[in-house]
C-alpha cells in the first residue's frame, strides 16, 4: 500500500499529485478556458517546471498524472478534482463543465498508485478542492459558491462524519461573477496550523469567527496586490509549517508573511498562474502530509 494521508494544510509535504502543463495546455483556446491575455503555452510550461523544481527541492515526491494532449487544459490545477484523507481519496465533482472529465484522471492515478478511494461526490453534487480547507485533522471547512453546492457538501459530510470529521459549509460572495471563480482558498491560505494568510473583506463572517476562536493568527494580504492579481497574491503553497512557495510580483504580501515568521520562495508565474487564475496551491494535490 502506498503512503498517503493528508488532513492538514501545512504539515510537511511528502508526496504530491501534479500534471505537466507541456501537453495539457499546449493547444488551449484562451477564450474557452477563460485565460487572460498573458497566457502563453510554452512559457506556462516552463514556469510549471520551475514550480515542480521548488516542490522537489522541498523534499516532496511528485507523482505525475499521465502526460498526454487530451485538451484538458485546467487539469494542471490538480488541487480541485480530488481531496485526500487519512483513509484514502475523495473523488470530487467539478463545478466548471469544461473540467468534468478531470476527476476520472485522478481516480485512475490513485488506483495505479495503490491509494484507496474513500468515496465519490456524484451529480448533482459539486465540490472543488479549492473550496476545501482543513482547520485541523477533524475539521473541514467547505466554501459554498459558484463551483461547490450544498448537495456536494452534504455528500462529503456523509462520507467524513462517520470518521469523526466535522464538515462545515460557508457561503462565499459572488465577487466578480460566475466565470471568475472565487474559491474559499481564494481568500485564505494556511501557512501553518495556527497561521493563515487572508483577505478578510471577502471571508465569510462565521468562518472568520471560527478562525479567531481557534486562535489562528491571521496575516492580512495586501489589498492592492489582491485586487491586481484577482486574488493570486494570496495563493501560496506551504511545503512545511512557515515555509511557503508563492507567485513572484507581490512584495507587500511576501513581506507580511515574512514579518509573521515565514520563509517565502517565489517563482515567475505570469503566463501560468496570473493568466490562468490558479496559483501554486491549485497546481498541487497533496497526497501525503506528515
Amino acid at each position: 500500500m502506498s503512503a498517503f494521508g493528508s488532513q492538514s494544510m501545512a504539515a510537511p509535504l511528502r508526496r504530491v499529485l501534479m500534471r505537466s502543463a507541456a501537453n495539457a495546455m499546449r493547444d488551449a483556446d484562451r477564450t474557452a478556458w477563460h485565460y487572460g491575455p498573458g497566457f502563453n503555452p510554452a512559457k506556462a510550461a516552463a514556469q510549471h517546471s520551475a514550480l515542480a523544481e521548488l516542490v522537489t527541492a522541498s523534499g516532496a515526491e511528485i507523482e505525475w498524472i499521465e502526460d498526454k494532449a487530451d485538451g484538458l487544459s485546467d487539469s494542471v490545477f490538480t488541487h480541485d478534482p480530488s481531496l485526500m484523507t487519512d483513509r484514502g481519496a475523495l473523488i470530487l465533482s467539478m463545478g466548471k463543465p469544461l473540467r468534468a472529465k478531470e476527476p476520472s484522471l485522478h481516480e485512475e492515478t490513485y488506483k495505479r498508485l495503490g491509494i484507496p478511494i474513500l468515496g465519490r461526490v456524484e451529480a448533482p453534487g459539486q465540490v472543488e478542492g479549492g473550496d476545501c480547507v482543513w482547520l485541523d485533522a477533524r475539521t473541514l471547512a467547505i466554501g459554498r459558491g459558484v463551483r461547490t453546492n450544498q448537495e456536494g457538501i452534504q455528500q462529503v459530510a456523509n462520507l467524513l462524519t462517520p470518521l469523526g470529521i466535522s464538515v462545515y459549509g460557508f457561503d462565499l460572495p459572488l465577487w466578480q461573477g460566475e466565470e471568475a471563480c472565487l474559491h474559499l482558498m481564494s481568500v485564505i491560505s494556511p501557512l501553518a496550523d495556527d497561521l493563515a494568510l487572508v483577505y478578510s473583506p471577502l471571508l465569510p463572517a462565521p468562518f472568520y469567527q471560527m478562525l479567531k476562536a481557534r486562535g489562528i493568527r491571521l496575516v492580512e494580504g495586501d489589498p492592492q496586490e489582491f485586487a491586481a492579481s484577482n486574488g493570486l497574491s494570496l495563493n501560496v503553497l506551504p511545503t512545511s509549517p512557515g515555509k511557503v512557495i508563492a507567485v513572484a510580483g507581490f512584495p507587500r504580501t511576501k513581506a507580511a508573511m515574512e514579518a509573521a515568521g515565514c520563509t517565502v520562495e517565489i517563482f515567475e508565474a505570469d503566463a501560468l498562474c496570473i493568466a490562468c487564475e490558479g496559483g501554486p496551491t491549485c497546481l498541487t494535490r497533496p497526497i501525503l502530509r506528515q
